[in-house]
């Protein structure tokens, strides 16, 4: 089965080597016989209508955020289609904010956004940074990362957060929350990259795009021996600051 993923901005947003997610995805995909047929999507390019299985945007320092935002709010309408047929989303950190609604930084001066996820950012004085864990309740799972960021993000009331921090800051360092879901878009603050070290998570994208696609969504099962460990390693260093912060 062929995937279709559509990277948005990849010459911009690729901090923390947030291009691995990708790598992950296709090495994933082919030792399942299946194919990562894989568009960058940059500046002023059109959005391929009903092509894509699952748009990927990574994050960036706010100087490239700022180059993209508005570029992105011209992409609006075909990404919000996308999302309500079914194709999936992942959107890492600076990409995440630009989901939401607009992002404000310490001056009073907005980002546009593009309102995709039921949220807005705020900057803050303070980074949070560090390894983060996560309980993803709604998959039995845990999620383990790294997060650097001064955006305070505030969800709206009733919204799904990816998870629920065990140790780490998370949206805001406030809330308890991590990231945001709606429909098959999923958004976090977590680097990396995040899908090395999340193997389930890696395959649950996968199940969404080829769902999208039309295909089999049972994946059959690989040794995650390293990705595990790897795993474990990142919530062990996490669960050593001491809870949440």
């Amino acid at each position: 089965m062929r995937i279709r993923v559509g990277h948005l901005y990849p010459d911009y947003l690729n901090i923390y080597a947030d291009r691995g997610n990708i790598a992950v995805l296709a090495e994933r995909a082919r030792l399942r016989g299946h194919e990562l047929d894989v568009h960058a999507i940059g500046m002023r390019d059109p959005v391929p209508a009903g092509e894509i299985d699952l748009f990927y945007v990574g994050g960036g320092q706010d100087r490239e955020q700022a180059l993209v935002a508005h570029d992105l709010v011209e992409k609006e309408k075909p990404l919000r289609d996308a999302a309500e047929e079914g194709a999936a989303f992942l959107a890492v950190c600076g990409g995440y904010q630009l989901l939401g609604r607009f992002y404000r930084d310490v001056a009073g001066d907005e980002l546009p956004g593009i309102g995709l996820l039921p949220l807005h950012t705020v900057a803050g004085q303070r980074r949070m940074i560090g390894d983060v864990l996560l309980d993803c309740d709604w998959a039995g799972q845990t999620m383990a990362g790294f997060e650097n960021h001064a955006g305070r993000t505030i969800l709206d009331e009733g919204a799904a957060p990816l998870g629920r921090v065990i140790s780490g800051f998370g949206n805001n360092g406030a809330s308890g929350a991590e990231g945001c879901r709606w429909k098959r878009v999923y958004g976090t603050y977590l680097h990396g990259p995040l899908l090395p070290r999340n193997p389930w998570f890696a395959d649950h994208m996968l199940a969404e795009a080829l769902a999208h696609a039309g295909g089999p969504t049972e994946l059959a099962p690989l040794p995650d021996e390293l990705e595990r460990a790897a795993h474990e390693v990142s919530a062990q260093r996490a669960r050593a600051r001491g809870g949440k912060h």
